[in-house]
């Protein structure tokens, strides 16, 4: 299993008129955990589209526990819990700074070949680098 964490702090334009985070924005605070966590490993969204490969979104769930608030820092604790195939499955941690949970989600993306227009399985040059962490 492979895990990594990240830190945000939350913006004014994030909340709503009762001052707790939008629910909407907690699929960009996935964003933000899974983009940094494939970051940690060298690979980022541009490198995958440079050789031709895309990750659109399948599936998300959300499953508010606590809000969050303006200016508190929030840590995106983000799992692959199984080595990627055509899908890579990712799941969330949102902690506030009382590292109290106060939020749980996960998302669904599948590698897809922007040339043949289909899922594909995931380039060699991304397995390399994440297979170590399943053996």
């Amino acid at each position: 299993m492979y895990t990594h964490s990240t830190k945000i702090r939350v913006r004014y334009s994030e909340t709503d008129q009762m001052g707790y985070v939008y629910n909407g924005n907690y699929a960009q605070y996935y964003e933000v955990g899974r983009v940094e966590m494939l970051r940690s490993l060298g690979m980022t969204y541009g490198k995958m589209e440079e050789t031709g490969i895309m990750l659109p979104l399948l599936e998300l769930k959300c499953k508010f526990i606590k809000p969050a608030y303006y200016d508190q820092e929030i840590t995106i604790k983000t799992y692959m819990k199984e080595l990627p195939g055509i899908r890579m499955l990712f799941d969330y941690e949102l902690f506030n700074e009382k590292e109290e949970l106060i939020n749980i989600g996960a998302t669904t993306l599948v590698f897809f070949d922007m040339v043949k227009k289909k899922p594909c399985p995931p380039p060699d040059y991304f397995l390399e680098k994440i297979a170590p962490y399943y053996e």
